[in-house]
């Protein structure tokens, strides 16, 4: 339990970056929101990275 927060943080990494790359539907049908979500291609990979160095001791 002490690591929780990580784990979060690396779920919903992995979660944004599938988005990103539209491995699944959103259900997006706005333009603006379609533009956010095409910034989580670059989002979640860096969330899963600071997830793992905050793992680090």
């Amino acid at each position: 339990m002490a690591h929780i927060d990580q784990l979060i943080m690396f779920v919903a990494g992995v979660w944004m970056t599938a988005a990103g790359f539209g491995y699944f539907d959103t259900g997006t049908r706005q333009d603006w929101l379609n533009r956010i979500v095409r910034q989580f291609r670059w989002a979640g990979p860096l969330l899963i990275g600071i997830a793992i160095l905050l793992l680090v001791p």
